[in-house]
């Protein structure tokens, strides 16, 4: 691996771990989906989906080893 992707590589490392420590931490994921369900003329009538997804406590803790690991993986040879 050269010195080019080893900076990339750290910084995908470092958001793993830290979106691995949140979905550990917090267990699970919200979000507002909206929809728009009719439109009558100048009038369009929309429903807003509250949606939670539920994260795994492995999946959080694989997630921040995963990030690690790429922080740490030595360079190999050139």
């Amino acid at each position: 691996m050269n010195g080019a992707l080893r900076s990339p590589l750290r910084i995908v490392g470092l958001l793993l771990v830290v979106l691995g420590i949140l979905g550990a931490v917090s267990g699970r994921l919200t979000y507002t989906e909206e929809t728009h369900d009719a439109s009558i003329g100048p009038i369009e009538i929309s429903v807003k989906d509250r949606e939670t997804i539920r994260i795994p406590l492995w999946a959080g803790v694989l997630t921040a080893i995963a990030g690690a690991a790429l922080i740490v993986v030595p360079k190999g040879r050139n």
